[in-house]
């Protein structure tokens, strides 16, 4: 099968990474710590500006914005997986046996092999994304309000403005129609 991707040098980009089958491992600070370190290290030779991120329990968002001229969000997303998954196994053992496609390919049983990603167009499609990676805590019923989920740059970016603190905890705001689908 063959995936169409748009690559447009200094977009944003929104992207979904999911834990394999869905396992719960971002459940431990210590596992979060590797992955924001993971970042943080591909940037440093991989450069992208990390606009906005939640980390649930079982699954990433991220909305993030490339340097001009570059367009390669497949090599930051990989290394990413990569530099995570070494730092996770190094400090535990695999949590579910590797299929045999897996073994084959040399893959280990961190992530799920695909991830979700889409081109943002433009400023309304920019906020849009952003409104959903805040409001993700909230739609999977892990918190109240956005606000009290710990592992989202929501907080920072109710100081730059964007939001009121109170956001999302009344009623929830609408939600584009691609939402669920990611």
């Amino acid at each position: 099968m063959r995936y169409r991707r748009v690559f447009i040098p200094g977009a944003s980009y929104f992207f979904t990474l999911v834990a394999n089958q869905r396992s719960p491992i971002f459940s431990d600070a210590n596992v979060i710590d590797i992955y924001h370190r993971s970042v943080r290290k591909v940037q440093a030779a991989w450069p992208l500006t990390i606009e906005a991120v939640v980390i649930l329990p079982d699954h990433i968002h991220f909305l993030c914005t490339l340097p001009e001229g570059d367009a390669d969000y497949p090599k930051r997303v990989r290394l990413i997986k990569a530099a995570f998954t070494r730092s996770f196994l190094g400090r535990r053992q695999c949590l579910d046996e590797r299929s045999d496609s897996r073994i084959a390919k040399g893959e280990q049983a961190v992530w799920q092999r695909r991830y979700w990603e889409h081109t943002i167009r433009d400023e309304r499609d920019f906020q849009a994304h952003l409104d959903y990676i805040h409001l993700n805590p909230v739609k999977h019923g892990l918190v109240a309000a956005a606000r009290d989920w710990p592992h989202s740059t929501f907080l920072a970016w109710v100081e730059r403005g964007a939001y009121e603190l109170w956001w999302g905890s009344d009623e929830m705001p609408p939600l584009p129609e691609w939402v669920g689908r990611e």
